[in-house]
């Protein structure tokens, strides 16, 4: 083997063991960061949890604040119904939000790759 050959074969194997290392570096990166973020993600859903819990409390307040003056059967009638009607509302809310967003499809990424590909085309027949 010359030397030249000899170059090429050790930057060859110089540059596969570069880009297995970045892999593997970047695997580890990612396995940490992983890890932070499923933790915060379950702090998220503890928050959540305990606030869903506050506002039931919230809920109940209301009730026996109402059944001072009616009884408890009505004060706890009138605080169902006005929940229902609110969740009424944020349900349409939501589902016009829904339809206003049109179809889960990245259209500026389709419109973007197929333009690529028209220009490679048009490059190639050159």
């Amino acid at each position: 083997m010359n030397d030249t050959q000899k170059l090429v074969h050790d930057l060859s194997e110089q540059v596969t063991r570069l880009v297995k290392d970045e892999f593997r570096l970047a695997r580890m990166e990612l396995a940490e960061k992983g890890k932070r973020a499923g933790f915060g993600a379950g702090l998220f859903g503890a928050a959540g949890t305990v606030a869903f819990l506050g506002g039931a409390a919230l809920v109940a307040a209301v009730v026996l604040l109402l059944a001072l003056v009616m009884p408890g059967w009505a004060a706890a009638a009138i605080v169902a119904g006005a929940l229902f009607v609110v969740a009424a509302v944020l349900g349409l809310i939501g589902k016009n939000q829904v339809k206003r967003a049109g179809p889960v499809v990245p259209e500026e990424t389709i419109a973007s790759v197929k333009a690529d590909v028209d220009m490679v085309r048009e490059r190639a027949r050159r």
